[in-house]
């Protein structure tokens, strides 16, 4: 694990490989460790990069603060990039990290040079959701502040439990290997943070002002409130692809690494190599 000073902040990083770089973001209560299925693979056709965002393992944050936003990751994440001194990045988000990798695609543009958005976390507002949300999509925001309750209360695992069963379906949190359950309570802190940030929605202005070609990466069984999201996204952003990581839900780059590993190479390998210059429609 490396370190690197950005933001006054110290980002701690894996890598491995060479050639073009990959950096990959994980989402809510995890951090680069949840890459471990993705590294090896990615590694041999790219230098591939996956850090842990502020406040997140190793660090031990207690939740106190104001610094944990989207805006702070964002701001963070471009920082990294820019720092590695290599140009452009190809940008993978997961969940929360696919918001912060959405707004590094919006604000900062000369950093990214293709973007994969695996089930962005987040809401849409009316610009791209003319009608209201499906009844049976989960009050994500109400189970968030439920699970973050919990959490500061002390349950740990009460708290951790109700944030993925609403995030993958009930059950989710049973079927978790030990090993993941673990980094989520190492993390689980930070969905304190994650509470209180006031997320912004995704708007048409927002997704319109993307240039980067762009991979929405869905899951067969995840709830309905991510395919809404890839849905509006996708029909709104300049350049984007659409697929689907079937038998798996929203830990998709666990439950089915081949086909979500697979689905990220051959969308990164048919991108032209070089510089961000594109003619714009």
């Amino acid at each position: 694990m490396q370190l690197l000073h950005v933001n006054g902040y110290d980002m701690a990083y894996v890598e491995q490989g060479s050639g073009a770089p990959l950096v990959l973001l994980h989402g809510a209560m995890c951090d680069l460790r949840y890459w471990a299925t993705q590294m090896e693979a990615f590694g041999r056709r790219y230098r591939t990069i996956a850090p842990s965002l502020r406040h997140f393992w190793p660090e031990r944050w207690d939740g106190i603060g104001d610094d944990f936003t989207i805006q702070q990751h964002t701001e963070d994440v471009a920082a990294f990039a820019a720092a590695l001194g290599t140009g452009p990045v190809h940008l993978i988000g997961h969940s929360r990290g696919g918001h912060v990798a959405f707004r590094v695609a919006q604000h900062f543009p000369d950093r990214v040079r293709a973007l994969i958005l695996a089930e962005p976390g987040g809401e849409l507002d009316a610009t791209l959701a003319p009608e209201p949300p499906h009844p049976g999509m989960p009050a994500g925001i109400d189970i968030f502040g439920q699970a973050a309750e919990r959490i500061r209360c002390g349950d740990i695992d009460g708290g951790v439990a109700l944030f993925v069963d609403a995030v993958s379906g009930p059950g989710a949190w049973e079927a978790l290997a030990e090993r993941s359950r673990e980094t989520m309570r190492e993390n689980a802190y930070t969905l304190l943070g994650q509470v209180r940030e006031q997320r912004p929605p995704f708007s048409r202005s927002d997704a319109e002002a993307i240039r980067a070609p762009t991979l929405l990466v869905g899951a067969e069984r995840s709830p309905p409130t991510y395919a809404r999201i890839l849905g509006a996204l996708g029909r709104t952003l300049w350049q984007a692809q659409r697929v689907t990581i079937l038998g798996t839900s929203h830990a998709m780059n666990h439950g089915n690494p081949e086909a979500f590993n697979r689905a990220v190479l051959d969308f990164l390998d048919a991108q032209p190599p070089g510089s961000l210059t594109r003619s714009l429609p």
